[in-house]
């Protein structure tokens, strides 16, 4: 199976659109989001096309593609536009050999873990900053930001394939990957 995650997209109709339109390329079975969907939140600027309505629209129209999670900018009245289910403060898919623990990333995190056992995966948003890192028990992923990346990175989102993780540019072009 082949996964598409993404995260913080934070109201911007043009990434919505580009993260739609890589979708469709990759060829993913789900497209699962991390997070911060429609608002862009007090600490940061307003996108590129922010345009929230538009947002709702164009991943209402992915409803079955979706699998969500709640950031910290998602609200009960983003949920009252959105037609599939985004409060959930993670969710988890098991492998043959592993469990991934997916959240936004404010409340779980590498400085708050949730119950994971050796080998799990923890996969989050949120600070905008892409990793792929081995940790003493876990693994930890970050897509980082479809539409406001930090740290310098690209706008990103990530790829799950034969257990291998794959963080791309919006060129489709690896930056970072790794088995796991």
């Amino acid at each position: 199976m082949k996964l598409m995650f993404a995260s913080d997209v934070h109201g911007s109709a043009y990434f919505a659109e580009k993260m739609k339109d890589l979708y469709e390329k990759e060829q993913a079975q789900k497209l699962i989001l991390l997070g911060d969907l429609l608002y862009h939140g007090p600490r940061n600027a307003l996108p590129k096309e922010y345009d929230p309505p538009k947002v709702a629209a164009i991943l209402n129209d992915m409803k079955n593609e979706l699998l969500c999670v709640r950031g910290n900018c998602d609200a009960e009245v983003d949920q009252m536009v959105l037609e599939f289910p985004i409060m959930a403060d993670y969710t988890t898919i098991f492998t043959e050999n592993r469990m991934l623990f997916i959240t936004h990333g404010h409340i779980y995190n590498n400085e708050n873990l949730p119950m994971l056992k050796e080998n799990d995966v923890l996969i989050h948003g949120h600070t905008h900053l892409l990793a792929i890192k081995s940790m003493t028990t876990y693994t930890y992923v970050n897509p980082g930001s479809i539409s406001i990346p930090k740290g310098g990175n690209e706008n990103s989102y990530m790829i799950l394939e034969n257990n291998v993780f794959t963080i791309k540019n919006l060129d489709m072009n690896p930056i970072i990957s790794d088995t796991v």
